[in-house]
């Protein structure tokens, strides 16, 4: 059994300089895990930006120029004057998002409790925007009109107020989730990429034939393998989520970075030994692309970084959960999102450790069928 690890030990020194010999590999690792992290955390937004509005106010009032100086940056840029007239050919050429109408009078009703409407004309192709950007707009509106009562000391006709407490990510801004997912989203494509690259790099080369001369068994190479690019990439994501996501785009970290280790290896585990499974099933490059591909994919748009689990059919649920990447999202969020301890994360854990025991059992079987075959 001694004799088993040193081998693995060795083989996986073997494959970290063959990896380290790639230049193209390495780049793209660096690449992946400190400006595309910073670049889809910074250029993907979920919250308003910058949102586009046009105004048309007929009343002139103290209250009409107050709502107009409440919508400000940098959520919505400055409003625009527009003629009533022209607000719809604005809105089907994409000039504004947003088309607000004061009506006349708007004031005077107010403050005579007749409950007059302002009209929001949205272009909703801006799906985004144009969802969260009217619940801005109402919120803005409502604020602005009860401070307004409340100096003129009316009395505001609404049965109960909303007040919300935000313990986590207090301005609500999307990078803190997304640079942590986009981790998440690397260490996985990454994973699958690297394993079986190796894999296939050493049948295309005929470098494998030089392995099967060797006194080692095809337990000894898999595991190699699996550890040796698990490592790099176990590496380069703690120091990702710490120097980019951390300190550079200023995210903390509410939960223990040594759990979300842990968490990490076990998945690496889990997803090297598919990465390995897939090579297995694949006789070139290409092919094994055109497996990987779809296989991420997948297992992306099932993991609940993009879509949250509840929000799938409830038939599918069941399935998603027994996915290692919806686990291993699933505790990341906790860990770091929600400070989250070993106490509850401990059935992901288990369930990313079972699908890595899964996955290792295939590729090894397949590993010495191809072995079998090469020699």
């Amino acid at each position: 059994m001694l004799q088993w690890f040193r081998n693995v030990a060795r083989l996986a020194h073997k494959e970290i300089f063959s990896l380290f010999g790639d230049a193209t590999l390495m780049a793209l690792i660096a690449f992946a895990f400190t400006f595309a992290v910073y670049s889809v955390a910074k250029g993907i937004k979920a919250e308003v930006s910058n949102a586009s509005v046009a105004i048309v106010d007929a009343d002139h009032s103290e209250l009409s120029r107050q709502l107009r100086a409440a919508i400000q940056p940098p959520y919505f840029r400055p409003p625009v004057d527009v003629e009533l007239r022209d607000i719809d050919a604005a809105l089907d050429r994409g000039t504004y998002i947003f088309a607000i109408e004061i009506p006349p009078r708007f004031e005077a009703d107010v403050l005579a409790g007749r409950a007059p409407s302002v009209q929001v004309l949205v272009d909703a192709t801006a799906m985004t925007q144009a969802g969260l950007g009217t619940a801005y707009l109402q919120q803005i509106f409502v604020a602005e009109t009860l401070a307004f009562l409340h100096a003129r000391n009316a009395q505001a006709q609404l049965p109960a107020q909303a007040v919300v407490h935000v313990l986590f990510n207090p301005n609500t801004e999307s990078y803190w989730f997304t640079s942590s997912m986009q981790i998440v989203v690397n260490i996985t494509v990454l994973s699958i990429i690297l394993v079986g690259a190796a894999v296939i790099r050493e049948r295309e080369h005929g470098t494998i034939e030089h392995l099967l001369v060797m006194p080692v068994r095809a337990s000894e190479i898999a595991v190699a393998k699996i550890l040796a690019n698990g490592l790099v990439i176990f590496v380069v994501s703690l120091l990702s989520l710490v120097l980019v996501v951390n300190l550079w785009l200023r995210v903390p970290l509410e939960g223990s970075l040594g759990l979300f280790a842990l968490s990490t290896a076990l998945y690496l585990f889990s997803v090297t030994a598919l990465g390995m499974w897939l090579a297995t099933l694949a006789p070139a490059m290409p092919q094994f692309g055109l497996l990987a591909v779809p296989t991420y994919a997948v297992a992306y748009l099932l993991s609940g970084a993009a879509t949250p689990v509840q929000s799938m059919p409830v038939a599918m649920q069941p399935f998603v959960k027994l996915l290692p990447t919806t686990q291993f999202v699933s505790l990341t969020q906790a860990i770091l999102f929600r400070g989250a301890g070993l106490d509850i994360v401990w059935p992901q854990l288990a369930g990313v450790s079972a699908a890595g025991a899964l996955f290792l059992l295939l590729a090894l079987a397949r590993f010495r069928s191809m072995l079998a075959q090469q020699g």
